[in-house]
C-alpha cells in the first residue's frame, strides 16, 4: 500500500501540471487531432411479408417463385450491386424475412433494383430501404467474379 501513494501522488501532480496547461492555452494538455473518420454507405433493404399475407400458391409455383428470387439476387451480387444477402430466421416477427446489402448511388436505385425481384413482383415480399453508414474498412465483402 505504501509503494502505492507516491505513484497515486505523481499522478495527481501531473493532472494538476496538465490542468494548468490547458488553462493556458485553452486546449487540454494531452489532445491530439482526431484523425477525420471516414464513412462509407450502403443500402438496406428489408424483405417482409405484406400484410395481409399474399394467398398460398400451389407448390410448384411458389418453387419457381423462390428459384427466380435467389436467381435475383446472385446476378444482383454479379453485378456489383449487392454485397451480401440472406434470410432471417429464430426473429420474433415472422413477416421479417431476410435482408440485402446493397452498394449503389441511391435508395432510389437500391429499391428499383429491389422490387424488379421476381418475389417482390409476385407480391410475395415488400420492401423496406433504408441507409446505412459503416466506418470505411470495418467491414468487407467478398468481391463477385470478374465478368
Amino acid at each position: 500500500m505504501k509503494a502505492t501513494i507516491p505513484v497515486l501522488v505523481l499522478l495527481a501532480a501531473a493532472q494538476v501540471q496538465a490542468g494548468g496547461a490547458a488553462q493556458a492555452t485553452g486546449k487540454p494538455a494531452t489532445a491530439q487531432a482526431e484523425p477525420e473518420m471516414k464513412m462509407e454507405k450502403y443500402y438496406l433493404v428489408l424483405l417482409e411479408r405484406p400484410s395481409p399475407p399474399p394467398p398460398k400458391l400451389p407448390a410448384a409455383e411458389g418453387e419457381e417463385i423462390q428459384k427466380r428470387h435467389l436467381g435475383h439476387l446472385k446476378q444482383m451480387w454479379l453485378d456489383g450491386k449487392m454485397v451480401i444477402a440472406g434470410p432471417f430466421d429464430e426473429q420474433e416477427d415472422a413477416g421479417k424475412r431476410g435482408l440485402c446489402l446493397y452498394r449503389v448511388a441511391s435508395a432510389a436505385e437500391a429499391r428499383a433494383l429491389a422490387e424488379q425481384d421476381p418475389a417482390v413482383k409476385a407480391g410475395r415480399l415488400k420492401v423496406e430501404v433504408m441507409a446505412w453508414w459503416v466506418e470505411k474498412g470495418y467491414v468487407s465483402f467478398r468481391a463477385p467474379p470478374p465478368k
